[in-house]
Formats: C-alpha cells, sequence, structure tokens
C-alpha cells in the first residue's frame, strides 16, 4: 500500500484536490473552475460554497489512484492569508471536508492559508527558492502584494513561513484589471489565458498606459479608465490586452525593483495565476534578471493558478 498526503483548496474560482507520494512526486492533479455566467465578473460567496460542494466529491473520486493508498497526513487553505482575522466562506468547505477526512483517518490535518498554499505550491514546482529569506510576488484576481518570506523549515506547523507585506495594489488586484477589461472585450471569465492568446500577435504594437508605482505599491485603477478609453477610440481588442499584459508587467517590475532595493533580497518566487502569463515571464527576466541579478523562480505554468499541490506538499514536508 502506497503512502500518500492530500491537498485540498476551495478559493473563489477553482475546486482543487491533489495527492503527493511520500517522495512528492504527483499522484493525482484535479480541479475544477468554478462557473460564471457570461458577462458576469463574479460570483458571491454562496454560490462559491454551492459549486464547491458539488464539485469535491467528483474531483475526490477523478484524483483516487488505482492501486491501493493509505493518507498519512492532510493540508488545506482553510483561509485567504496567514493573518488572525483572515475569513472566506468558500475556504470552509475545503476545511470541512479536510477536518472530517483527517478524523476518520487518525491522521494529522495542516492548515495553511491560501496565500501560502501559493507559495509551496511554487516551492515545489520551481524547486526554490532554498534561501531562508526571499522575495515572493502573488499575483491574481484577489491578492497583488510583493512580500518577504521568511522560511523557518524547522518549525512544525504554519509558523514556517513567516509572511511580511512589502508593497501590493491600492486598489484593484492585477487579476482584476485583466479579467475586468477581458470581459469588456467580450472574453469570458476569468479572463486571464484568453486575453493571452488574444494578445499574443500585438506586443510589437502595445500601448504604454500611464502608471505610477511607489514604495512598492501600485493603483491600477488609473490603468483600468485610460485603457477603458483607448477601448471606447475603436483600439483593437489584441492591441488592448497587449498593453494590459505590459502595464501589468512594467507595474510588477518596478515593484520588485524596488523591493529589492529596499531589502537586498534577490531570489524571487513568483505566484499567482497572473504569473502564469508567458509575456509578463519573459519581461521580468530581460527587466531584472540580468540587470540586476535577480533569480527568479517561475513554477510551471500550470501551478501558478489555484491548485492544491501547496497545501499537499506542506503537508508533506511537516511530517519530517
Amino acid at each position: 500500500m502506497m503512502n500518500v498526503v492530500l491537498g485540498i483548496d476551495t478559493s473563489c474560482y477553482t475546486t482543487s484536490v491533489a495527492i503527493l507520494d511520500e517522495q512528492g512526486q504527483l499522484i493525482a492533479d484535479c480541479r475544477r473552475i468554478l462557473s460564471v455566467k457570461a458577462g458576469k465578473r463574479g460570483l458571491q460567496q454562496s454560490e462559491m460554497v454551492f459549486q464547491h460542494t458539488r464539485n469535491l466529491p467528483e474531483l475526490f473520486l477523478q484524483a483516487w489512484p488505482d492501486k491501493p493508498i493509505c493518507f498519512t497526513a492532510i493540508g488545506v487553505s482553510a483561509f485567504p492569508r496567514p493573518l488572525p482575522d483572515s475569513y472566506m466562506p468558500a475556504f470552509l468547505v475545503g476545511e470541512g471536508y479536510a477536518k472530517v477526512l483527517a478524523l476518520s483517518q487518525d491522521i494529522p490535518l495542516y492548515r495553511i492559508s491560501h496565500q501560502e498554499n501559493h507559495v509551496f505550491a511554487g516551492l515545489w514546482s520551481a524547486g526554490g527558492p532554498v534561501a531562508s529569506s526571499f522575495l515572493a510576488v502573488h499575483l491574481s484576481g484577489g491578492t497583488t502584494e510583493i512580500v518577504r518570506v521568511a522560511n523557518n523549515a524547522s518549525a512544525p506547523d504554519s509558523r514556517r513561513l513567516s509572511i511580511d507585506i512589502l508593497g501590493g495594489t491600492r486598489d484593484i488586484h492585477a487579476g482584476q484589471l485583466v479579467d475586468r477589461i477581458g470581459v469588456l472585450l467580450g472574453l469570458t471569465f476569468p479572463a486571464g489565458p484568453r486575453l493571452e492568446a488574444l494578445a499574443a500577435e500585438s506586443h510589437e504594437q502595445a500601448i504604454k498606459i500611464p502608471l505610477t508605482v511607489r514604495e512598492a505599491c501600485v493603483s491600477f485603477a488609473g490603468p483600468e479608465t485610460h485603457i477603458r478609453k483607448l477601448a471606447a477610440q475603436g483600439i483593437a481588442p489584441a492591441i488592448i490586452a497587449a498593453s494590459v499584459e505590459l502595464c501589468i508587467a512594467k507595474a510588477v517590475t518596478a515593484m520588485i525593483k524596488q523591493a529589492i532595493s529596499r531589502t537586498g533580497l534577490t531570489d524571487v518566487l513568483l505566484v499567482g495565476g497572473v504569473t502564469a502569463n508567458q509575456f509578463i515571464r519573459k519581461y521580468l527576466c530581460d527587466q531584472l534578471a540580468e540587470p540586476l541579478h535577480a533569480k527568479l523562480y517561475f513554477p510551471q505554468p500550470g501551478y501558478s493558478p489555484d491548485n492544491a499541490t501547496g497545501a499537499a506538499y506542506f503537508a508533506l514536508t511537516s511530517q519530517y
């Protein structure tokens, strides 16, 4: 019988289940993006809870291996951020399943935040950073932050990670900018992959959007207004999409430069669905890797968006 660990993540727009073996090899990774009606830009928490409750049994069935397995631990995203008052109903669904399974199997349950889940998924997929302290950029529909991460591998629980915010957004998030403009252009929500495909042939024509980044903090509300005006003027959707990518890439570059200047840390882990974008990845590497000697760590593109591998990996490494 094979010993394995289970990870569960029920975020705002994805239900995820992952299984790793004792060596950290992926046994199963099953996800389902929550359904959002055409033209809409999101879901209410009650609808998220309903869809997660419906999705999880089916994903467990998909994830279950053909060979006999024995769960030794479970990791679950139980709240959005590693703060005492961090709470969101969507995470209660995954946490409830995890509690029942851990109790029935008499195995440890490890609760972490959704943000920590992203960081551990990044560490698992990218193979680093291995430094005790590093920078992490978390870009998604619900988070735009650059943080300093201190990794104390000897700590027994989620205190292994100390996360201090260095900067972020003053208003809307990078993923919200992508989704709002994507929906404006007629793309379905969430719009990231479709906006990237739309922009693919138009990067040379991308329009520079006015942008301000101070003390590693950015505002995307102004750029959104500017981009909407461009769309109203009849600028081609592909050029609008490329301009959104360029805007975010320039903003994140400035945030990282300012954080490096402030902390002296040059190892940077980039997580969250927005960081799966290949144009943004290349732009960051061109602007930061050689000029600043920054070492950028990107997960495989499939492990940048919401997934449960980070919770599983945290459960695995917490046992030893």
